[in-house]
C-alpha cells in the first residue's frame, strides 16, 4: 500500500542483506522523464500499468535484489504469479490512520482523492487488502519501527530457506 514504507525499508533491507535496492516507481519516473503523477494525468493510468508491469517483470528476474513494488503493481495477476515464483514477497500492513497520516499531505500520488484523503485511503485499501493477503508474509507495522520491520523480514527471508 502506498505509505507504507516500501521504498524506506527495501533500502534498509539492501544494506542489511549486501543485496540491490530496485525501486519500481523510481526507475519508471527516471525513463519517462518526470513523475508518475504526471504520467497518470498526461498519458493515463494503463499506460502507467503497461509500463510498470514491463519494467517489473525485468527486475523481478534479477537475483540478490530487494524489490520495492507500486501499490498497485501486486494487484497486477501477471505480476503477482511472477513475483510469488521467483520471491518471497512481504505485504507491509499499515493501519488506516497511519496511512492517513503519513499521506495526507502528499499531492504525489494520483489516485488518491485530494478532497476526502481518508476515505480514499480505506477505500483502496479495503479494495486491495485479499490481493494483499496473497503475499508470501503479512508484516503487521503498527507499532514497530523500520528496523524492527527490516530485521523481522530478514528472519523470515532466511527461515524460508534462502
Amino acid at each position: 500500500m502506498m505509505g507504507a514504507g516500501k521504498s524506506s525499508i527495501g533500502k534498509i533491507l539492501a544494506k542489511k542483506l549486501n543485496y540491490n535496492f530496485i525501486d519500481i516507481d523510481k526507475i519508471i519516473e527516471i525513463k519517462e522523464g518526470c513523475s508518475i503523477n504526471l504520467i497518470f494525468k498526461n498519458k493515463s493510468e494503463s499506460y502507467f500499468r503497461k509500463i510498470e508491469n514491463d519494467i517489473t517483470l525485468i527486475e523481478l528476474k534479477k537475483s540478490n535484489s530487494v524489490i520495492s513494488l507500486g501499490g498497485g503493481a501486486f494487484l497486477n495477476n501477471t505480476i503477482r504469479k511472477n513475483a510469488k515464483l521467483s520471491s518471497i514477497s512481504f505485504w507491509l500492513d499499515v493501519p488506516i490512520d497511519l496511512l492517513v497520516k503519513r499521506l495526507k499531505n502528499n499531492r504525489q500520488r494520483p489516485i488518491l482523492n485530494k478532497n476526502n484523503i481518508t476515505d480514499s485511503i480505506k477505500k483502496i485499501y479495503f479494495e486491495r487488502k485479499k490481493i494483499y493477503n496473497e503475499a508470501d508474509f503479512r508484516i503487521k507495522c503498527n507499532i514497530l519501527k523500520k528496523d524492527q520491520i527490516a530485521k523481522k523480514i530478514i528472519n523470515l527471508y532466511e527461515k524460508s530457506g534462502n
